[in-house]
């Protein structure tokens, strides 16, 4: 099934062109059938580039995906038109009285900062908690897994000597764990961050379950409250050339910036990447829909706030 979005969307043209399906708010109309409802609160600052990464990989399903946009009110984006924010998204009080199968929240160019001194952390953590009561499950992706991890468990974030960049080799640590159905051994995600999260302070919170690390980018895929919760901190939603125009965007800056890693043909720029982690990527993602969302949440959504925490059948 597609994915329904709203009506003119940038993303639906630039899919369009290869050549994945996706249903206006008109078409979906006619169907007589309840799409499992999914928010988006997208903190990355290319917001159309971040919104057709995750369309083409929740399309690709046999499920229909509802898909709403969320912004924050105490925060203004400086590289997206505003008439496309006000057009797609909606703020926390168009939305606070709704409930969702699912939701995503993405990472935000923030990470070498404190969270308190973010300036909408207030609003991020109400959105946070908001979520709990009326979210089946949460994915938390990147600076919004570090951000989470911290305001419900305490977890610190601890700076690295370098970014990690690049794409690195994954292992699964439980193999039974319904969101790894399908996965081989070994799995490649992509990573861009200044910070990172440590096993031994995970360990200290035994409500919190590491599933999958990496030797180079660590700990990578975490869950609580029986998958209510999932933290995934690098980007399997990047598009092919995403982490390229990132690395190019520093070299134009001048900045210090090493070669992605585990990226470009023998690690030349001028030759291209090698795409290896896209289809674990929909993997993952299809699995959570499936899974943790569209075989556990009830069909009345009405009766998510009442709900605990829950143990995905694997």
């Amino acid at each position: 099934m597609p994915v329904k979005i709203p009506d003119n969307l940038p993303a639906i043209e630039l899919l369009k062109q290869e050549n994945i399906f996706v249903m206006s708010d008109l078409r979906a109309a006619s169907q007589d059938i309840r799409p499992m409802k999914l928010l988006v609160l997208n903190l990355m600052p290319l917001k159309i580039s971040t919104e057709t990464d995750f369309i083409r990989l929740l399309s690709n399903n046999p499920l229909q995906v509802e898909m709403e946009f969320l912004r924050l009110s105490t925060h203004r984006p400086k590289n997206t038109p505003e008439e496309h924010l006000e057009l797609f998204y909606k703020n926390f009080d168009d939305i606070k009285g709704n409930t969702y199968d699912g939701m995503i929240i993405t990472g935000a160019p923030v990470e070498m900062m404190p969270f308190r001194e973010v300036n909408y952390w207030p609003e991020v953590t109400k959105i946070f908690d908001w979520a709990r009561k009326h979210v089946f499950s949460t994915l938390y992706i990147c600076w919004a897994a570090q951000a989470a991890l911290y305001h419900f468990h305490g977890i610190k974030k601890k700076p690295l000597d370098r970014k990690l960049f690049g794409v690195f080799k994954h292992t699964v640590g439980d193999k039974k764990d319904p969101l790894f159905r399908g996965f081989d051994d070994e799995f490649y995600i992509p990573h861009s961050r200044h910070t990172t999260i440590l096993s031994a302070d995970v360990a200290e919170h035994p409500e919190v379950s590491i599933l999958s690390q990496s030797d180079e980018a660590g700990v990578a895929i975490l869950s609580t409250r029986g998958g209510r919760e999932l933290y995934l901190t690098g980007h399997s939603e990047y598009a092919p050339l995403t982490l390229h125009e990132e690395y190019m965007r520093d070299v134009e800056k001048g900045l210090e910036i090493d070669v992605p890693v585990n990226y470009y043909q023998q690690d030349n720029p001028e030759l291209g990447p090698v795409v290896r982690w896209t289809g674990h990527a929909n993997l993952l993602f299809n699995n959570w829909l499936n899974y943790y969302v569209y075989q556990e949440t009830p069909y009345d959504l009405k009766e998510v706030p009442q709900l605990g925490d829950i143990k995905i059948n694997g």
